[in-house]
């Protein structure tokens, strides 16, 4: 086995767990990503560790209990977490794993404490997962080249069986071919095609799919070379909303980039610029500005049409929302999610039209009802910065207006809240009914439509009512 040695800094708590572990003769190596960073120069918080030499996993347990909360994730598969300030740590015995059905559950898991260390990373996915760094011996173990890929910026798979053993590994090649800009082998291309081919695909749980996209949506920063590859492999079979954006014509004069695919695969990477230059850090909100940069134009394929030689796809926007919860519901069945998207997708040319309309703030204490009008710019500026027109530099305009305009009133990431209150008809004497509705309604369209002050909206509510 090659081994090298360079020093491996890790943090000063894990190397106080591993050298507590050393006492009880447990051989610890570090394996997978945060090995794999580390020579990639990426900060690393996760670390995984294979404890080797001992098969007693609750003498792991109260060794690990000393550092923090240990919690179990299956005995089956013998992995311990624990997570200590800023820090997650895996710990697991080595094991073989054979497959013995459909679901990513239907595996046989053989834990065998005096497997080597070849023979346990085997089961691994691709040889820059398989690096280990052996804490005992302070040097770094790559029995099947990884570092040699690393340095070559390759994807490669193990072995041909473990390999096609769990079809997620067709996500992760793409995800991790986008996240380090790296190129997939041709035998592991051929694997994955084959995987995809014999649908094994349809057996993952949507959970762990979504896991794959958020990871490529986090850390990638061009994502279109992820979603390039499920083109390339037929993984868009399983997402017909995204394979109807193929070959869906566009307007030249404004899309003289191609079809609404090129164009939604530049909107992804100028989101990923847009996020970094803006420092978002909010991991949800990053996700469902990806989402809803994304899904934008799913309604295009529904509508799009060539008249007198002119290419149009009026209602796109809103014929759009239909394919983006189904869409969605292939990844995840968190509700509020899939709203605050099909809200990004609905509203996003209404930065331009407000714009061009050069409409008045009533406009946008309404725009403020339907969605988060923050946003809103930012879906906006990645959707007319991701083609190939000569002026760009009108892009951020419209979203710039808007935005100014909504942090006049306080609303470019709130909806605007009513001034009059059923508490304040109370207090007028009037008692609940179905009276009420409307007297709220009249109260906020005078908000709204004659930006009137709280007690001329009251004065007026008593003359009419």
């Amino acid at each position: 086995m090659f081994t090298t040695t360079i020093k491996f800094n890790i943090p000063k708590i894990l190397e106080d767990i591993l050298k507590s572990l050393q006492e009880i003769g447990v051989r610890p190596i570090l394996v997978g990503g945060c090995v794999r960073d580390y020579f990639l120069n990426i900060p690393v918080k996760d670390y995984d560790v294979e404890i080797f030499g001992i098969d007693c996993f609750d003498t792991i347990e109260k060794i690990l209990q000393k550092y923090g909360s240990v919690k179990l994730v299956g005995k089956s598969f013998g992995v311990l977490t624990l997570r200590v300030d800023k820090y997650d740590f895996d710990f697991a015995l080595p094991r073989i794993e054979k497959k013995v059905g459909n679901t990513h559950q239907d595996f046989e898991v053989i834990t065998n404490a005096n497997l080597s260390f070849k023979e346990a990373a085997i089961r691994r996915d691709f040889t820059i997962n398989a690096i280990g760094y052996d804490f005992s011996k302070k040097e770094f173990l790559d029995p099947f080249n990884g570092l040699s890929d690393l340095k070559n910026k390759i994807i490669k798979h193990i072995d041909d069986n473990t390999f096609m053993e769990d079809s997620l590994r067709v996500y992760r090649a793409v995800g991790f071919a986008s996240r380090f800009d790296f190129e997939i082998e041709k035998k592991t291309k051929e694997l994955c095609k084959k995987i995809v081919i014999e649908d094994e695909l349809k057996y993952l749980p949507k959970e762990r799919i979504y896991e794959e996209f958020k990871k490529l949506f986090l850390k990638s920063r061009k994502p279109s070379i992820a979603f390039e590859l499920m083109k390339e492999l037929g993984v868009l079979k399983y997402f017909p909303e995204l394979n109807a954006l193929i070959n869906c014509i566009q307007d030249e004069v404004y899309h003289p980039e191609g079809d609404v695919w090129i164009h939604t695969m530049m909107t992804l990477d100028e989101m990923a610029k847009i996020i970094n230059d803006n420092n978002i850090k909010d991991e949800y909100r990053i996700l469902y500005l990806f989402y809803g940069i994304l899904c934008h134009d799913f309604g295009k394929p529904f509508c799009t049409k060539e008249i007198n030689g002119k290419i149009t796809s009026h209602k796109h926007e809103t014929l759009g929302i239909e394919p983006t919860i189904s869409f969605l519901s292939k990844l995840t069945n968190e509700k509020k999610l899939i709203e605050i998207v099909c809200s990004l997708v609905k509203n996003h040319l209404a930065p331009f039209q407000l714009y061009l309309a050069e409409s008045s703030l009533k406009a946008i204490k309404r725009l403020s009802l339907k969605v988060n009008i923050e946003d809103l710019c930012l879906v906006c500026l990645a959707d007319c910065l991701g083609r190939d027109i000569d002026a760009k530099d009108k892009c951020p305009k419209a979203t710039s207006w808007l935005l100014n305009s909504a942090k006049e009133l306080n609303i470019q990431n709130k909806a605007i809240q009513p001034l009059v209150q059923g508490r304040d008809l109370i207090t007028l004497g009037y008692k609940p009914s179905k009276e009420f509705k409307e007297i709220l309604e009249f109260a906020f369209d005078l908000q709204l439509d004659e930006h009137l002050q709280k007690e001329i909206i009251i004065k007026k509510i008593i003359e009419k009512y």
